[in-house]
């Protein structure tokens, strides 16, 4: 019913069933991975009113395997990506939703476990907050980060009128100026990445 997919690695289609609602991959040298694709085969729905919450798993020495949830797939949204990189390294994570069902880990196995839950559950449920993936593309961040900067640079250098030493050959920008253009390109970029192409 379900695929894992890892990037550079072939993929999953053998999880483990566990329980009647419960399924599970493995997946092996996990401290390499940074992202993680759960998707429906599409050969089986969930039943009506029912979707798959999706959790992490991963071996800690000091408290035995510890459990995330990074989000969920319905058959609305087949599919989702995961940043589980952020999770290796935060810890504390909940109980496990898959009881004493689930195998023991080797210490460089995580799991990926996909419980069927009724929408009602999984609605109220907080996934991991850096478990989401951001749904900006690298250009469209890379772009807003640009001009933040752009912004707090010009700002360090901002003096009042009474701080300013008259100089001739010196062009003084209005800090108001620089912030209604970081606005407006701001406000162009959220209707339109790629406006500046036109």
């Amino acid at each position: 019913m379900f695929g894992c997919l890892v990037a550079g690695r072939l993929v999953q289609t053998d999880s483990q069933q566990v329980a009647e609602d419960k399924f599970i991959f493995h997946l092996s040298d996990y401290e390499h991975v940074n992202h993680v694709v759960i998707f429906m085969l599409g050969t089986v729905p969930f039943p009506a009113g029912m979707g798959g919450a999706v959790y992490f798993s991963f071996p800690d020495p000091n408290v035995g395997q510890v459990w995330q949830l990074l989000g969920f797939i319905t058959n609305e949204k087949p599919s989702a990506i995961f940043k589980i990189s952020g999770l290796k390294d935060v810890g504390g994570g909940g109980a496990n939703p898959f009881g004493m069902m689930s195998a023991p880990q080797a210490p460089s196995v995580a799991q990926v476990g996909v419980s069927i839950e009724t929408l009602d559950q999984l609605a109220q449920q907080t996934p991991a907050a850096t478990a989401t993936v951001s749904t900006l593309d690298t250009f469209t961040q890379f772009t807003q980060k640009m001009i933040e900067s752009l912004y707090n640079f010009t700002s360090s250098f901002a003096v009042s009128q009474a701080q300013m030493t008259p100089n001739p050959s010196e062009v003084f920008v209005p800090a108001s100026s620089i912030l209604k253009w970081y606005e407006n390109f701001q406000r162009r970029m959220q209707q339109n990445p790629y406006f500046w192409k036109t």
